[in-house]
């Protein structure tokens, strides 16, 4: 039967599960905040350049297939995808780099350059991260509503060690000090520590081993405009600087929507892309809320923050030796790590995560410029540090140890200069604590742990996105939209 539903938010999951409804026949209006589509994928342009705002590793090119395929579409027609290799090139502290590839033998002869005696150990964990794909990787896509659904992974995740920490998973297999980060890094792309976030997700690893890592053409945006104009042509209604002020409950039902000015609309399901814990903090009066109480939401354990500092310069740094995705460590990791995750405090010093998207497509960037974002850790907004005041100052630390080490003369090159922080991701993305992945991925806040696709306490509630399951990265939240458009269709 056809229903008339809301999806508040417009990032990945959202858009995911705005066109699945739509393209099955429900009466779908779409919702966002700000001028554009896209939440944390918002596409900032800034003279003649586009920044990503987030996302920019794709991976799982037949989640989007599919959604295209539902509407009676080609995702071709719609954005190009280009797949790079290597998947990421990863530096230590002096400078020396890693690329991180494809395909096995290339893999092997770039650890030869290490650590020649990891060769075997890395074929093991390979294989290991396989039989742990193939046993959890059905389950990404399906609702966990039951605790009985867990109790039937829990088997094979003990048995692959799935519970054990990432980086002591990899560090069975590799020795070399360095090598253990290039193998363990994947938790910090979905907000989690390596050393607590369990290994069930080195699906990671396997999604890109299956299907590789690709750039759209354009930018992640272009995968936005793509999601938006799809929607559209199907029949589905997209409202822009739209910001909602209630989610309306009677009788445990949610019964519409509400806004700044107090006008209602009534709906028969809504579907939230917010972040679940602001959903329930600030859109849902806490009169209605016996299971989701502050307290509890408090309780969670949220994931990091970032600060992001997008760039463009005039000159071109094809020289640099970067390539496409670029991860920089330094010496002190663990400590670092530990800082920002556990003490939930600002480390003097910092890991970065360095997009370059020019080196791939000039089209996003003035002929003859470069086009950057730098991202660096931090923690959410728990950590008490007044970005107002330092933030600026921050942003020149990054620039200066990205000029002294990586891109010579980069200040006085920089013609497009902006950036965004945990005031950002509370204020303007509505993250919960400005934490910039939702909750964090422990082995405690997975799966049947995590906030459920279909709210516990309001029929007609959903969710979708990085803070329910399966969680955070582009291939989870687009996931999440299909689980949420599935349980609407059953119910």
């Amino acid at each position: 039967m056809k229903k008339k539903i809301a999806v508040i938010g417009s990032g990945f999951g959202g858009l995911a599960a705005a066109n699945r409804l739509a393209a099955v026949g429900h009466d779908v209006h779409l919702f966002d905040k700000r001028d554009k589509l896209g939440g944390r994928a918002y596409q900032y342009e800034i003279d003649n350049f586009k920044f990503d705002g987030g996302p920019t590793v794709i991976t799982a090119p037949y989640i989007f297939d599919e959604i295209f395929q539902l509407a009676g579409k080609k995702r071709e027609d719609y954005f190009e995808l280009v797949p790079l290799d290597p998947f990421y090139r990863i530096f230590d502290e002096k400078g020396n780099h890693f690329d991180y590839r494809h395909q096995l033998n290339d893999m092997l002869t770039e650890i030869d350059k290490w650590h020649p005696a990891d060769k075997k150990g890395y074929v093991k964990f390979v294989n290991q991260t396989k039989k742990l794909f193939e046993k959890l990787h059905p389950y990404t896509d399906q609702p966990f509503l039951s605790f009985s659904r867990m109790l039937k992974i829990m088997p094979d995740v003990i048995r692959f060690y799935g519970w054990q920490a990432t980086y002591a998973f990899v560090s069975r297999y590799i020795k070399h000090p360095f090598l253990r980060r290039v193998f363990s890094f994947h938790p910090l792309l979905i907000g989690g520590n390596p050393f607590n976030t369990p290994a069930l997700y080195t699906l990671i690893v396997q999604f890109e081993k299956e299907w590789g890592v690709h750039y759209a053409k354009g930018g992640t945006g272009k995968i936005v405009q793509a999601l938006g104009q799809l929607l559209e042509d199907i029949g589905g209604t997209i409202h822009l600087n739209s910001e909602i002020k209630e989610i309306v409950i009677r009788d445990k039902k949610v019964t519409g929507i509400k806004w700044a000015d107090d006008s209602y609309e009534p709906f028969d399901i809504v579907v939230s892309n917010g972040d679940v814990s602001f959903t329930y903090a600030h859109l849902i009066h806490k009169q209605y809320r016996k299971k989701w109480t502050d307290n509890r939401l408090n309780r969670l354990r949220y994931s990091n923050s970032l600060v992001v500092i997008y760039f463009g310069t005039r000159r071109r740094y094809l020289d640099s030796g970067l390539h496409h995705h670029n991860i920089i460590v330094n010496s002190r990791y663990k400590e670092l790590l530990r800082d920002v995750f556990k003490r939930v405090t600002l480390p003097n010093d910092f890991s970065l995560y360095l997009h370059m998207p020019t080196i791939t497509d000039s089209t996003i960037a003035p002929e003859g410029h470069e086009s950057f974002y730098v991202l660096s850790l931090v923690p959410h907004m728990d950590a008490g540090v007044d970005w107002d005041s330092i933030g600026q100052e921050y942003r020149e630390r990054v620039l200066m140890f990205l000029e002294d080490n990586y891109l010579p003369d980069l200040r006085e090159n920089i013609v497009a200069l902006h950036h965004i922080d945990p005031p950002h991701f509370q204020n303007t993305l509505n993250s919960y604590k400005g934490a910039a992945f939702a909750t964090q991925p422990s082995l405690l806040q997975s799966a049947y742990f995590r906030p459920h696709s279909k709210s516990e306490e309001f029929e007609n509630l959903y969710f979708v996105g990085a803070g329910t399951h399966p969680g955070a990265g582009v291939p989870a939240v687009l996931s999440s939209g299909k689980i949420a458009a599935n349980l609407i269709d059953q119910s």
